[in-house]
């Protein structure tokens, strides 16, 4: 006879890796690195304390491999975009990736795990190195994939971090010359 323990299926150690990422993006993204603790990862997971420092050694390593995360669901989503472009051109494939990335930071969480993953790297050295690290690796595949100019690079990438301001103070809410200035041609989901 089979019993519903025998069915059950336990999670392996890399499923829960990945749903303590998930968990940790949402839970970072509230109070950013210095206002967020492991307890408090732990405690949304549903797991013990414990079980965080099994997969991460230190709240640090949990940061960074959630930076790391977030750079990794970047890089997909320009993929994706570059994808679906209408067209081989730079301005196509760049316009297709801003639009994946659009539709990508309408979770506020992913936009605001970003914002103080850049905040926090500028008085820790290890999650500047693993910024940097991201933003490398998102360059040389923007400039790979679409062939565009170190110009058209940079304007791809500022379009971005304008994007983060406006989403993050909801700016394309507001009427108001300041919001419509900033928000002018850029694209929210």
């Amino acid at each position: 006879m089979t019993t519903s323990a025998n069915r059950r299926q336990l999670s392996t150690a890399d499923q829960r890796r990945k749903t303590v990422l998930d968990t940790a993006v949402r839970t970072f993204a509230d109070r950013g690195y210095f206002g967020t603790t492991t307890t408090d990862v732990a405690q949304r997971a549903g797991i013990s304390q414990a079980y965080v420092y099994r997969l991460f050694p230190d709240k640090k390593a949990l940061f960074t491999a959630v930076v790391e995360h977030c750079f990794a669901l970047v890089r997909d989503s320009f993929s994706d975009g570059a994808a679906a472009a209408k067209g081989s051109s730079a301005e196509a494939v760049l316009d297709a990736m801003g639009d994946a990335y659009a539709r990508l930071i309408a979770d506020r969480d992913l936009l605001l795990l970003q914002m103080h993953a850049q905040c926090a790297a500028a008085s820790e050295p290890a999650i500047r190195e693993v910024v940097q690290d991201g933003y490398a690796r998102l360059v040389e595949y923007v400039r790979s994939v679409s062939g565009g100019t170190e110009a058209d690079i940079q304007r791809f990438f500022s379009v971005g971090m304008l994007c983060h301001l406006v989403v993050s103070v909801d700016a394309h809410q507001l009427d108001t010359p300041w919001a419509r200035t900033l928000s002018a041609g850029l694209r929210h989901y």
